[in-house]
C-alpha cells in the first residue's frame, strides 16, 4: 500500500497534520523557547512531546545519557587562542613553540569539526541529556523496522551569521583558515632558514610574518563565532524535523494504520548540535536492536523542512567524510518521485546531521533536509523562529517522509 491510498482524501490529511506540526512548533518555542544541548529546556520540549507521543504510540521512553554539551562548539575559542598565542611567540623568536601550537591547533580542528571525535570533552563540565524513543509496533512478527528522527535541542548564535549572513561567515571561516596556513607556512620557512628576530637581513620569513599580522583579526574574530549569550529558538532547526517524526507515528495511529511485518519508531534526539551526542547515544544503547540481522532497519534523518528548493536526500555527511547508505537513498528518491519530485543527492560539505552517527557507526542510514546550504540567514541565528515556518516545505517533506514509511513496508531497502 502506498501512502496516497492509505487514506481517503490523502492531501486533505498532509494539510492536517502539517498544521499539527506547526502548532507544535509554536508551542515549544512559545512556551519553553531555545534549547541548549543537555539542558533543563531541552528535557521539558522532550516531556511535551512525549505526553503527546503517549496518546498514539505503544511506548514511549526518555533515555538519558551523559556528554559534555560545551565542548563541540569550544574548539572556535580553542583554535582562536592557540592561533594568536603562536603568532605572538613567533614575534618573540620562539618559531618551534609557535609550530607547537599550531599542530594542536590543527589536531583539535580535525577531531572535532571534521570527524566529530570526542576529543576536547574532558576539558568541559559534564550534564544529561535524552533521546525520546517513540514505538509503533507491527502487528505480526517484526521483520522490518524504520526509525524516523529530527533533534529537539538548538544552537547557539553564529554571530556572524546573524550579522551579515553567508557572506559575512564565509568571509571569517575562510579568513581564518587562510591565516592558519599562513602561519603555518611562516613557521615551516622561518624554522627551514633559521629565522632570529633581531637579525638584520630577515628576508622572507620577516615578510610572511607581517602577512600574518595583517590576517591576525580573522584569528582572533574565530574566537568570537559563536555568541554564548543568546540561543536560536530552533523553529525550523530543527523542531520541523522532530515534528515530522512525531507525525508520522500520529498519522498511523489517528487513521488506524498498523503494518503487519513493521515497527515504525519516531527518535527525538538531543544534543545534536553538540556534535551528534545524541545519535552516537542512541547507537551505542541499541546496538543490539541496530544489529539483529532478522531485522532489516533504516534510520531516517529529517532536517529543517524550510528551503522549498533545497529539498535533497543527504547521500554524504560529516562534511562529505561519511557516505550514508545508497539503499536508504534510492528509497527516498522513489518516495519524492510519488511526491511528484526528482531528488537530487546531495552532501553536508561544512557539518553533520544525525545520520552521519548512525552511519559511522555501521547501520543503514540517510537524511531527507530542506534548507539553503548557503546557509541561510536563519540558520543558528534569533531568527529561527516559528514565524519564520515555510508550511509548503513541511508539507512536501512530511508527504516525502510518510511515503519513504510505506514503501519501506512494502519493499524493505531493495
Amino acid at each position: 500500500m502506498k501512502a496516497v491510498d492509505s487514506v481517503p482524501a490523502f492531501k486533505s490529511k498532509l494539510r492536517e497534520y502539517t498544521n499539527y506540526i506547526i502548532r507544535g512548533v509554536k508551542k515549544i518555542c512559545v512556551e519553553i523557547g531555545p534549547r541548549a544541548a543537555g539542558s533543563e529546556q531541552e528535557l521539558k520540549a522532550q516531556e511535551i512531546m512525549k505526553k503527546d507521543l503517549e496518546q498514539v504510540a505503544d511506548s514511549v521512553a526518555l533515555e538519558p545519557f551523559k556528554l559534555h554539551p560545551n565542548a563541540f562548539m569550544g574548539w572556535f575559542k580553542i583554535v582562536s587562542a592557540l592561533l594568536v598565542f603562536g603568532l605572538a611567540v613567533f614575534f618573540l623568536g620562539l618559531p618551534i613553540l609557535t609550530l607547537v601550537l599550531l599542530v594542536i591547533a590543527g589536531v583539535i580542528l580535525i577531531c572535532e569539526f571534521l570527524f566529530y571525535l570526542e576529543f576536547t570533552d574532558p576539558l568541559y563540565k559534564s550534564a544529561t541529556s535524552h533521546n525520546l524513543v517513540a514505538v509503533r509496533k507491527a502487528q505480526g512478527e517484526t521483520k522490518r523496522r524504520i526509525i524516523v528522527s529530527g533533534h529537539m535541542d538548538s544552537s547557539y548564535e553564529w554571530r556572524f551569521t546573524h550579522a551579515g549572513g553567508k557572506a559575512l561567515l564565509f568571509l571569517m571561516l575562510v579568513g581564518a583558515a587562510v591565516s592558519f596556513f599562513v602561519l603555518l607556512i611562516t613557521t615551516i620557512v622561518a624554522l627551514a632558514k633559521g629565522y632570529v628576530t633581531d637579525a638584520p637581513d630577515k628576508g622572507l620569513p620577516f615578510m610572511l610574518s607581517i602577512i600574518s599580522l595583517c590576517l591576525s583579526p580573522f584569528m582572533v574574530g574565530l574566537f568570537f563565532m559563536v555568541n554564548d549569550k543568546v540561543m536560536a529558538p530552533g523553529a525550523n532547526d530543527n523542531l520541523t524535523g522532530s515534528l515530522c517524526s512525531a507525525a508520522i507515528i500520529r498519522y498511523l495511529a489517528d487513521n488506524n494504520i498498523r503494518f503487519e511485518n513493521t515497527e515504525v519508531i519516531a527518535l527525538l534526539t538531543g544534543s545534536e548540535e553538540s556534535g551528534l551526542r545524541g545519535a552516537k547515544a542512541f547507537a551505542k544503547q541499541h546496538a543490539d536492536m541496530l544489529n539483529d540481522k532478522s531485522v532489516e532497519t533504516v534510520f531516517i534523518g529529517v532536517e529543517t523542512l524550510r528551503d522549498y528548493e533545497y529539498i535533497n536526500i543527504y547521500s554524504k555527511d560529516m562534511s562529505g567524510t561519511v557516505k550514508n547508505c545508497p539503499k536508504a537513498c534510492a528509497l527516498m528518491k522513489e518516495a519524492g518521485k510519488l511526491a511528484d519530485m526528482d531528488l537530487k543527492y546531495a552532501s553536508v560539505y561544512a557539518g553533520a546531521s544525525d545520520a552521519a552517527a548512525i552511519s559511522k557507526a555501521g547501520y543503514s542510514a540517510a537524511t531527507l533536509a530542506a534548507m539553503d546550504p548557503g546557509p541561510p540567514r536563519y540558520y543558528h541565528t534569533r531568527t529561527d523562529t516559528h514565524e519564520n515556518l515555510d508550511p509548503k516545505t513541511i508539507e512536501k517533506g512530511l508527504e516525502i517522509i510518510l511515503n519513504t514509511v510505506f514503501l519501506f513496508d512494502e519493499k524493505g531497502l531493495k
